[in-house]
């Protein structure tokens, strides 16, 4: 064991409240009582016509009460849908903490997130735009008719809103937060990133308490077609409830989903001295880079597996503490089998009689939204002693040969879980997290 990896004198770090936006519901609860009747969230794109793509299927956030935000603060009049997501998780994990003026610091409130671009919707102005074109033979641009054009009918706040750190602009400014504050876009690993990094932050003292999470939406015609485009999306668009099948042999790539996760992360003193609920403690983050290519992992798992091996050291655990892990379990065939592969190399004879789930059978991918929904979803098996389902698994996999909680919730006492994030470019997360135990 690293001299380094858990230092019993730096801070404690618990979680006090958590906030959701899914395809299963607008808040946490309805989420997470779906999860675990593993009900699924994907069905038919109609947030554009999505008929010509090879892909016509997603976890969209349904019923999202836009309107009431804009009303209650009109500045988020051009705010993108990720934003919306996470200032409805922020403000469902803020009031579950019991968190209110006056009652943290803002000066020791800060915030670290992952939060991804939902686009910008072009539509609106391309009727403007069409006096630019004209057709002789092949399509022709009027560069100065366009930009004339452009520059009266494109929204510049609108094109502000949709760079990520928009996001984290809103959110420091509606909950007056005021100290450390980040945003990071690690694809696939972003938000447990964030919550890995808020951990260290009040681990080492730079704040209080932390809002931690991602969000993210692409569920827009350029991010389905560049997904699409490297083939890695399933395209079961007969049966959408049945396309994210993580671990199943037949399994043909992944679901976009969309969303946003958040968790309030609390120094433990600070947290017993207010009186406030704890869900669990956050004990140990593992990153890690693979240095390998731009969409594979590397076929030997060897930075995923560091990442895990990192998280259990900083914890002070062994594979024979963990009850559960929540898989990054995309359901993509190299995914899931060299996700299998690490997790067996990482846990060696205790690999088989580990629980490992992955909730993105029903979510789909939230993307940089994903490993905040996830490490909720740890907290909420251990408080509530269920392991969420991996819905869809109906021919076992050689390559994938685990304990995958197969399409119903299972009754189990957990103390200990991991969440594993492993985003494109190999940007590998592992998070470990325990019960509370009062002491």
């Amino acid at each position: 064991m690293h001299p380094w990896c858990f230092n019993m004198s730096k801070r404690r770090v618990v979680v006090t409240g958590m906030g959701a936006v899914t395809p299963l519901g607008n808040n946490l609860k309805d989420t997470w009582l779906r999860i675990t009747q593993g009900k699924s969230g994907i069905g038919p794109i109609t947030l554009f016509d999505a008929s010509r793509f090879p892909t016509r299927i997603a976890g969209e956030v349904k019923g999202f009460p836009f309107e009431k935000w804009v009303e209650h603060d009109p500045p988020l009049a051009c705010a993108t849908r990720s934003t919306f997501f996470a200032l409805q998780a922020a403000a469902e994990a803020y009031k579950d903490a019991g968190l209110r003026p006056f009652c943290v610091n803002p000066n020791r409130f800060g915030i670290y997130f992952g939060a991804g671009d939902s686009g910008i919707d072009f539509e609106p102005f391309l009727k403007t735009l069409l006096p630019s074109f004209t057709t002789s033979g092949s399509e022709i641009i009027d560069k100065e008719k366009y930009l004339v054009n452009s520059s009266q009918h494109m929204s510049a706040l609108r094109e502000l809103e949709s760079q990520p750190f928009m996001t984290v602009t809103h959110l420091t400014r509606l909950f007056d937060i005021r100290g450390p504050v980040s945003n990071c876009l690690t694809a696939c690993a972003a938000s447990s990133q964030a919550i890995g990094e808020a951990f260290e932050w009040l681990r080492r003292g730079d704040a209080d308490v932390i809002m931690a999470g991602g969000t993210h939406s692409m569920i827009y015609p350029m991010g389905v077609a560049g997904f699409s485009l490297l083939t890695a999306l399933s395209t079961r668009n007969d049966a959408p409830e049945k396309a994210s099948r993580p671990f199943d042999k037949k399994r043909n790539g992944f679901v976009i989903g969309e969303g946003s996760g958040v968790l309030i992360l609390e120094d433990l003193d600070h947290a017993l001295h207010r009186q406030a609920q704890i869900y669990g403690e956050i004990v140990g983050y593992g990153s890690t880079a693979d240095a390998y290519r731009l969409t594979d992992m590397d076929p030997e798992g060897k930075g995923a597996s560091r990442a895990m091996e990192i998280a259990l050291e900083k914890g002070g655990l062994g594979p024979e503490n963990v009850d559960y892990i929540n898989a990054h379990g995309t359901s993509t065939v190299v995914n899931d089998s060299l996700e299998t592969l690490v997790i067996k190399k990482v846990m060696k004879e205790y690999a088989p009689k580990i629980p490992v789930s992955s909730t993105k059978s029903m979510l789909g991918h939230m993307i940089a939204a994903a490993g905040g929904v996830e490490a909720a979803f740890c907290f909420l098996a251990m408080r509530d002693s269920i392991l969420p389902p991996t819905i869809n698994y109906e021919e076992p996999d050689p390559d994938c040969d685990l304990d995958y909680v197969p399409n119903m919730a299972r009754r189990a006492e957990i103390a200990v879980t991991l969440s594993n994030s492993f985003g494109f470019g190999g940007q590998n997360i592992c998070l470990a997290m325990r019960k509370y135990n009062g002491k």
